[in-house]
Order: C-alpha cells, then structure tokens, then sequence
C-alpha cells in the first residue's frame, strides 16, 4: 500500500502491556460503537421528521467533511469522484481536456492551458469561464465540473464559454494526457545540469532518473533540482530520488504512530547513479511533504547544499483506505522524520487558537538535531535552506494579492490587449499603475491579517450595537491600513510586476516557457550556479 504526505507508556511487565493495550482496545471500540449508534439513530430521525424535503447523501457528505476538518486538512473523505480525481494526481494521466479547471465564486475558470492537448488544440485560453459542458449548465451545478471533461478516449464534448464578455463555444475531443513530473530539464552553462520536478507521482524517479542520465551524456558535471511549488505525493518516490545520489541501504525517512505497524524506516534499495556529483536543491514555502523529505535528506545526509525560502511544514503522512460503495478515506497515519531525526511539521493540528486555527509552532520552540557531518538543523517550521534567499520570499501583500487571482485576472486583460508579443512579455511601471487602478476598479479587498482583524472588530461593533458610535474612527482606520496597503504595494512593486509577467510567459508560451525563462533570468539558479562553481564554498557549506 503506498504512503502519502502531509503516547507511549512503558510497563515493565509484559503481561501488563498486554492487558493494558487489550482493555484500552475494548475501552475504544465500545466509544466507537456507542457514538455510530446515536450518530445513525439521529440521522434517521432528522431525515424522517424534519418539515422539508432532505438530502440524505449531501447531508451525510457535508456532516463527514467537517467531522474530518476537526483533525487535519489531510485527513479527507473522497466519494467516487474524488477517488478517481485522486487516482489522476498519483499518476500524472488521464483522459480529458489538458487543462487546470478552477472553480470561484460559482464560476467555473480554467486556469491554465496545456500545450498540444484537447483544450489548446480547440483553442482555449487561460481565463475562459466555462457556462454549459454538453447539456449541463454550470450555473446551478455543484459538482466538480473537471469530471464533466472525464470520458472515453474521442468522444466530442461540446462546450459554451465566456471570453472577454463574448459567449463562444467549442468542441473538445478528449484525448489521453499525461502530466510530467519532470516537465523540463536542460545543460546550463558551466555544465551545470538543470531538473524541475513538479510532482512526485508514480514516474517521477524514473523520469527524474532519466533526465539526470541525459544531462550527465551531456557533459553535466553539477546538478541543480529545482522543487518550488512541489506539493509532494508518493513517499516511496521521494525515497527512490534520493537514491539517484546517496548509497544503496541508506536511511531516508522514519515514520512513527500510535499505532505499530505504520512505525516504518525507509531506505535506499538500489545502487545509485552519482555519490559525488555537486547538487544544489532549490525549495520555496510550496515545497511541501515529498518536496521536504528530499530536500531534508539531502541535508541530513551532507549530499547537497539547499537554497532558497523556508519550506512548507508538512511533516505528515496519509494513507488512503477503501470504504464501501467505491468511497476512500485518506487518514492521516504517522508523522514522517528525517535521517537526523527531525519533524519538520510547522503546524500543530491537535492545539488550535481562539478562531479555531491550528497553532504554528515557534522558533525558539525548535529543538536543534545534527546532519551526518556534524551540521546543526532545527525540526518544526519545513526545511530551512542552508542558503536562504530572502529577496525572493512572498511578501504579505504579495501574497494577498494572489490568493485573490487579481494577478490571474489582469494577466488574462492585458493579454488580449496585446494578442501577439515577440519574445518575452515585460511589464512596465505603467503597467504596474494599471493594475492597482484595477484592483480598485475590481474593488479588490486584500484579506491581509490586519484587513481581517479590523473586519472582525466591526462585525463584532454590530453585534454589540456600537458600530454607529464608532463609524468615523473605523473609517479613519480603514483609510489608514488602505494606504499602507499602497505603500507595501510600490515597496514590493518588483515581485508583483515578477509574477505577471511569468503569468503572460505561461500563456504565450505555456509552461515549457516559463523554465526556459527561469534558465535564462532567475535569481534562485543563479546563485545555485555560483554556488556550484565555488567549490571552496560548497564543501565549507557541507563541512567537508
């Protein structure tokens, strides 16, 4: 069974240990049975007796949902659909249109387009809102509507979209896609190899594998791996990665539960390609699980220096188990740990603050544990790089302007006011005028931690009847936080202008171009190149 990211008592006697784990067991069981009986009772008497019409399976859905979210956002209930959509992500194939779909607001969006399957070859564009797949529209559709793109290798699915306020439609023939978990790699100068890996599916050691054998033919001499904005996946191909580079019977990983059997050590099983070759493995705070036990390693071990931004945090890892109907549950099984023996989990799940937030834990909090040679690394906040890069760390503005897809929406503006570009895309500073004129056009409110307090103290000014008393001083305060808004706006204006225009280079020349544009202008791989250049460097960095 593949393993997926994300109290102890001693007693002398084993007879005692026996009897304990025994009645604890029964102790458990009859809690469990208890509450299934009163949770099933009530269930049945709500849906018989309450005044309207119910929905036994959407109740159920939602009441098992939030049931889980008490955990950790891991631990998940997939129901057919998911089960498939699940499958789709471990394995990087499937049947469809080759698109990202997204769903906001009620609108359905597609995301991004990629390059030479169904959607790119019916000429869909990044930002289509889709309305009407076949005969189904999607104004009132809750489902997820990416399984409406699902079906029979080419079969016609006819679709009505929105593009620029203009209704259009299309026909889609579905077709087999296959997304890579190395989507690119390639020789850089001073024979520096380059390899992006994107996702740790069920090919991604075999395809990281393949890549670093090409560039070595090629004369590559040093390696850097780039894991930014990798989620993780399969932990078993983490292992397999670290590999390539470290000896066969080396100790990767540990998990360890409460539960016995999923106590597991992890280690290298096959003779590797490279134990000497010079690698630099570049991570941001979207590296996460997989992403972080190979970064982890890697430091550990001493095999490679890591740059870049602190690390996602997710020290977790899941396993999905077979339910009844075709369902699965994804549960949350041990925590996984690093040779030194450190959890890099950032978040504390089983603590959480006043709004019910998971409790992150603090740095003075980290306890200090020492790499193979002798290095001193710290557990609980994801993989600190041996070389961080603040310049490129997301700034709280910055970060709060993506997650509202402003940059995603005036990307997709600015794109069909210049429908056809030589090169790469630049934004100027007019540019960048422009799009703060949009997000007050678009009205754009940034869900800042700050915005969300003052938010908060006025719902709460309501709730206690005092708003009206306190309207000039909550506006004046309003006022105050939207100009230091524009302030940190202009201050971080370079990485929001940075990130639209990697925005355009993905639709004008699809993800192929954007890492052929990071080769060419990225600070992160320039300074792993002048890293891997300086020996002296290095080697002082490892302690060797």
């Amino acid at each position: 069974m593949k393993r997926y990211f994300s109290r102890k008592i001693i007693i002398p006697v084993v007879a005692a240990t026996f009897l304990f784990v025994g009645v604890s067991f029964k102790n458990d069981f009859f809690e469990i049975a208890k509450q299934i009986e009163i949770f099933t009772g009530l269930f049945k008497t709500v849906n018989q007796n309450y005044v309207d019409e119910t929905n036994p399976g959407e109740m159920m859905d939602i009441a098992i949902k939030n049931m889980l979210k008490e955990l950790d956002p891991y631990t998940v209930f997939f129901n057919e659909q998911d089960v498939l959509k699940f499958k789709i992500n471990n394995t990087g194939e499937y049947t469809g249109i080759g698109a990202m779909v997204q769903r906001k607001e009620g609108k359905v969006f597609l995301k991004e387009i990629y390059k030479g399957f169904p959607a790119d070859k019916a000429g869909l564009k990044a930002g289509d809102e889709v309305i009407q797949i076949g005969d189904i529209s999607l104004k009132e559709y809750k489902e997820d509507a990416s399984q409406l793109f699902r079906g029979a290798k080419n079969t016609k699915v006819e679709i009505q979209y929105i593009r620029q306020g203009k209704t259009q439609n299309a026909t889609i023939i579905l077709d087999d896609v296959e997304i890579k978990a190395v989507p690119f790699f390639t020789l850089l100068k001073d024979n520096t190899g380059y390899i992006v890996l994107t996702k740790f599916t069920e090919k991604a050691s075999f395809e990281t594998k393949a890549a670093l054998l090409e560039l070595k033919k090629q004369g590559a001499t040093k390696i850097i791996l780039d894991l930014r904005g990798n989620p993780g996946g399969l932990l078993h191909e983490a292992v397999n990665i670290c590999n390539l580079f470290v000896p066969k019977n080396e100790l990767i990983v540990t998990t360890k539960s409460k539960n016995p059997k999923h106590n597991l050590e992890y280690r290298t099983k096959n003779e590797p390609i490279d134990l000497e070759i010079p690698i630099a493995v570049i991570v941001d705070g979207k590296s996460a699980s997989a992403s972080e036990i190979v970064a982890g390693a890697i430091q550990d071990l001493d095999r490679g220096v890591i740059l870049g931004t602190r690390s996602f945090g997710k020290g977790l890892v899941q396993r999905p188990l077979d339910l009844s109907y075709g369902t699965q549950v994804k549960v949350t099984i041990s925590r996984y740990y690093t040779p030194s023996g450190r959890c890099i989990q950032a978040l504390d799940y089983s603590k959480k603050d006043e709004t019910g937030k998971a409790i992150k834990k603090n740095q003075t909090e980290f306890t200090a544990f020492k790499t193979k040679a002798g290095r001193t690394v710290y557990d609980g906040g994801g993989v600190l790089p041996d070389i961080e890069i603040e310049e490129t760390k997301m700034a709280t503005v910055t970060d709060a302007v993506v997650k509202t897809d402003a940059i995603f929406n005036f990307a997709t503006q600015w794109y069909y006011k210049n429908p056809t570009v030589s090169g790469i895309p630049t934004i100027s500073d007019a540019d960048f005028i422009a799009f703060k004129t949009f997000l007050k056009q678009e009205k754009i409110s940034l869900d800042t931690e700050t915005n969300k307090a003052l938010k908060n103290v006025l719902e709460t000014a309501k709730k206690e009847k005092i708003d009206t008393q306190i309207t000039n001083e909550y506006k004046q305060l309003e006022l105050a936080i939207e100009k230091n808004q524009e302030m940190e706006l202009d201050k971080n204006k370079n990485q929001i202008k940075k990130l639209i225009q990697e925005d355009l280079i993905t639709r004008y020349q699809y993800r192929e171009g954007l890492y052929q544009f990071y080769t060419k202008e990225n600070l992160e791989i320039e300074k792993a190149i002048s890293l891997l250049n300086n020996q002296t460097q290095y080697k002082s960095i490892l302690k060797k």
